[in-house]
This record gives C-alpha cells, sequence and structure tokens, in this order.
C-alpha cells in the first residue's frame, strides 16, 4: 500500500507554516522535508511521524507520541528515531507546525 494524493495533501497543508516544504516518496511512504531537513514521514498505513533526537524525545513522549519500531525477520524488534504525531495535532495545522518546528530544533 502507498500513500495516496489525498494524504500527501493533507500531509503538507498539516505543516504549511513551515518553511520550504518538500516531499519524497520512499518505500510506499512519503519523506517530509523543511528547508531540505526531513523532519517528518508519512507511513503508508497514514500514520504520521516526527523525527525525534535530543531533549525532543521526551516532550513528544509526553505528549503521547509512540516510537515507531519493526520486528526484523529474526523476530528482533527494532525501534526508528520517528515518533508519532499525537492525534491532538491533526485537526490543528498551527500546532502540528509548531510541534513540528521544535522537532527540527533538536535535528
Amino acid at each position: 500500500m502507498s500513500v495516496g494524493e489525498a494524504d500527501i495533501a493533507f500531509a503538507r497543508e498539516l505543516f504549511a507554516s513551515l518553511p520550504a516544504i518538500s516531499t519524497r516518496k520512499m518505500m510506499g511512504g512519503l519523506c517530509l522535508y523543511s528547508e531540505g531537513t526531513i523532519f517528518a514521514l508519512l507511513h503508508s498505513d497514514g500514520q504520521i511521524y516526527l523525527k525525534a533526537q535530543g531533549g525532543f524525545i521526551a516532550e513528544i513522549e509526553a505528549l503521547g507520541g509512540t516510537r515507531w519500531t519493526y520486528t526484523r525477520k529474526d523476530g528482533k524488534v527494532t525501534g526508528m528515531p520517528y515518533w508519532s504525531l499525537p492525534d491532538r495535532f491533526l485537526d490543528d495545522p498551527s500546532e502540528a507546525s509548531a510541534l513540528a518546528a521544535r522537532a527540527l530544533e533538536h535535528l
């Protein structure tokens, strides 16, 4: 399954107040960039994940974001440096963009 044009439009609109938004389809999902820096992923299942490093990890976890993990063929669970965008931000582009801007400060 891959992301559709409506999903891409939604993600671009959600983060529209960030500077120089660009996107790139990858592995059925979508990478979102601001001024050339990747800050989020749109997974093929529709979930949006923000990239988190440093002090932002605790902030997004406190807001209810959960780390994206996957299980390898050998059964080992691997965590990626992306946390789910808490649902309450999906209806508020201003707040979603502000949270993404905080993520970008740590990248």
